[in-house]
């Protein structure tokens, strides 16, 4: 058990996910797992006023020793608080950049409001857009609706359009639920070729609806992707990717998964040994220990009275990231692939095991096939970075071995030994 004189979940760098106008949104998607956070404020304003905004923006600078300082706006949907609330915040970080440290800023955006005005403030002040994108029409239609039901698709294609346009930075998060996950090239390919996306995060939809404590299932809501299915998703985009793309299109948990083989760090807090250094601000100043666990449980301070630092190195949100590890059940512990995984994000751990204390991760059949999966390939990606190679190399090395494998087809009997190495026949294995 990793304990808190262990200090894994060290004080710095860390990460706040802004929410200034809270769960608010102009949307009504289906699998939304945040609107409902709204019932934990009756009859406030759900609106981030300019003390909190400037407390927040100079707390969070002082408390980086970084050369780069990111900001993540997010919500709800963040362009509800007006393009003028967004000006003071880009001020506020240039009063109080002291040290001249890089400040980045990053808007999670299902792009609705945004306008030639926005785009001019995007592309001037160098923010990048994150854009929900769940597939082609039939798909992002799906659960991606507006307040009255209608699909949100060709709205959010003209303002991409716009983004386009001003050649601002982007990328494309798509959620996967139980109808995209059927079609995975049909989505990677609608990205990566109509999107233009060159940096694309995959989010499954895991939404708890009630446990059953009795038996070992989880109940789960109708957009929920299942485990294996999430796997297959993965499985078939990245054989796509890995011999067309590495290094042209750049996929999340692609890349996690590659910096885990090295040897570094996931980057991403849901396949990171710990975490508890995410943190999530709501529009009044309160905290919560990650964006996932905005509830009553996992509030632990308030900007006003707490810094932010004080409250990431608190007892309560050291135990919360330290808890990761400590409450992995024994079959992830001793699990092939758990040095890439590390059990997913807690929050998905839903699945009682019988006569078990600790809950297994909803997706862990997905999980487990798809790192078993890449493993060849990462081992190639791996030989390449640490020879100081770029890792895209992979693409000309399978090219190379997918021709001497056809040359080789072409020359044996059915009878002779397969060109695979299996040690059966050519027509009892590959050549059947």
């Amino acid at each position: 058990m990793i304990s808190l004189n262990d200090q894994v979940a060290s004080k710095l760098p860390f990460h706040v996910m802004v929410k200034p106008r809270g769960a608010i949104c102009n949307l009504a998607c289906d699998y939304c797992y945040y609107l409902k956070k709204k019932e934990m404020y009756p009859n406030a304003s759900l609106r981030m006023d300019d003390e909190i905004l400037e407390i927040f923006i100079k707390d969070y600078i002082s408390s980086q020793e970084t050369k780069e300082i990111t900001f993540a706006w997010q919500g709800g949907e963040p362009t509800l608080m007006g393009l003028d609330f967004y000006k003071k915040a880009v001020k506020f970080q240039e009063k109080y950049n002291k040290n001249n440290q890089k400040i980045l800023n990053t808007f999670q955006t299902n792009a609705f409001l945004i306008t030639e005005e926005w785009a001019i403030f995007f592309k001037s002040n160098n923010f990048l857009l994150g854009i929900s994108i769940d597939g082609p029409q039939n798909l992002h239609d799906k659960f991606r609706r507006d307040k009255k039901g209608n699909g949100t698709f060709n709205e959010i294609m003209e303002k991409l359009k716009i983004v386009m346009k001003h050649q601002i930075d982007y990328n494309i998060l798509t959620c996967v639920n139980s109808e995209n996950v059927k079609f995975p090239l049909e989505v990677y390919h609608f990205l990566r070729d109509d999107i233009k996306a060159d940096f694309i995060q995959f989010i499954p939809i895991v939404n708890e609806i009630n446990q059953n404590a009795k038996t070992n299932f989880a109940n789960v809501s109708e957009h929920t992707v299942l485990g294996t299915a999430y796997g297959n998703f993965l499985i078939k985009i990245f054989d796509d990717w890995v011999s067309n793309d590495v290094g042209q299109v750049f996929v999340q948990i692609f890349d996690s998964a590659l910096a885990s083989w090295m040897g570094y760090p996931a980057g991403v807090c849901v396949f990171d040994k710990v975490c508890g250094k995410g943190m999530a601000l709501e529009f009044n100043g309160d905290v919560y220990s990650c964006d996932h666990f905005v509830t009553h449980e996992h509030f632990i301070g308030n900007i006003k009275t707490h810094s932010l630092a004080n409250m990431l190195t608190s007892d309560v949100q050291q135990q919360f990231g330290l808890a990761k590890w400590n409450t992995l059940t024994e079959k992830c512990r001793k699990c092939d692939v758990l040095a890439a995984c590390y059990g997913g994000c807690p929050k998905n751990r839903i699945v009682p095991l019988k006569n078990k204390t600790f809950k297994q991760n909803y997706l862990c059949s997905g999980y487990k096939k798809f790192f078993t999966h890449i493993k060849p390939y990462m081992k190639i990606m791996g030989e390449e970075l640490k020879n100081q190679r770029s890792a895209s190399n992979i693409v000309k090395i399978l090219k190379n071995r997918n021709s001497q494998k056809n040359a080789t087809k072409t020359k044996l009997g059915r009878n002779d030994p397969c060109y695979c190495g299996s040690g059966k026949k050519y027509k009892k294995c590959h050549g059947n």
